[in-house]
């Protein structure tokens, strides 16, 4: 079941976000914000970024990375593990 979200935007975000999802494509604003909120759910937060940075900093200084010239490399190197 579709619920109405009413949001209260200035005239100038408005034109422009009509803009922007005629220019991409989008049949209707709806669809382009439904797509700009699908996007975001895939995107990582900072905190969740910075712990993976602690994370992969902790396991360089523990000797736990690999060397390899190309992401083929590394990626078969991966595999075979």
């Amino acid at each position: 079941m579709r619920q109405v979200l009413s949001l209260s935007l200035p005239q100038q975000t408005t034109r422009d976000i009509k803009k922007s999802a005629k220019q991409k494509g989008f049949s209707s604003v709806s669809a382009y914000i439904k797509y700009l909120f699908e996007a975001d759910s895939d995107v990582i937060t900072t905190k969740q970024l910075l712990k993976d940075v602690r994370d992969a900093e902790k396991d360089y200084a523990d000797g736990k990375c690999i060397q390899a010239t190309s992401v083929s490399e590394a990626l078969n190197m991966y595999d075979s593990n």
